[in-house]
């Protein structure tokens, strides 16, 4: 059995979105009722908070609270909300996709028909330091196990293609 998602997935599912949400939840109500050292009093940075708490909150959950873990074993993938687990196989997997603009590089499975999570599982490959915005490795690593899974699905007994002599 392999491991997909990255060690820190529940830290960034389960701690990250309550910490953020809360924390900025609570100094935006301070603001609000002055309960700070410095009272804001320009009306126009008073409204920014509340928006940026509202947005923030919006992109943690849309990166951070639906994450799932993933592990791979053969060709089933075994996908969690770290309350319970199902099996995805591999051949109903559609498509595989990553974010690289958001830091985290979550990469999203596209399933063929809907799952108990739904028609994608989106999850937070291992972090790469330093690495930007390159793609993810695993992405195309699951493409790839995706592809082969398709071709046994439609010959069974079908060798693996081989290579030319001298093909890197």
């Amino acid at each position: 059995m392999r491991e997909l998602s990255s060690r820190q997935t529940f830290l960034v599912k389960w701690i990250v979105p309550p910490a953020w949400i809360g924390a900025f939840g609570s100094a935006t109500i301070a603001l609000w009722y002055g309960a700070t050292a410095v009272p804001l009093t320009d009306t126009r940075l008073r409204w920014l908070f509340p928006v940026v708490w509202l947005l923030g909150s919006l992109f943690i959950y849309l990166n951070c609270v639906r994450l799932k873990r993933v592990r791979l074993d053969g060709s089933t993938l075994l996908v969690s909300d770290y309350r319970r687990e199902i099996r995805i196989p591999l051949r109903d997997v559609e498509a595989v996709t990553e974010l690289r603009w958001v830091n985290i590089h979550p990469v999203t499975l596209h399933l063929r028909r809907p799952s108990d999570f739904g028609e994608r599982i989106v999850f937070m490959p291992p972090t790469r330091w330093f690495m930007g915005w390159l793609p993810h490795p695993l992405v195309q690593e699951l493409r790839d196990l995706v592809h082969q899974e398709r071709l046994e699905a439609i010959h069974p007994s079908a060798p693996p293609p081989q290579r030319p002599l001298g093909a890197g």
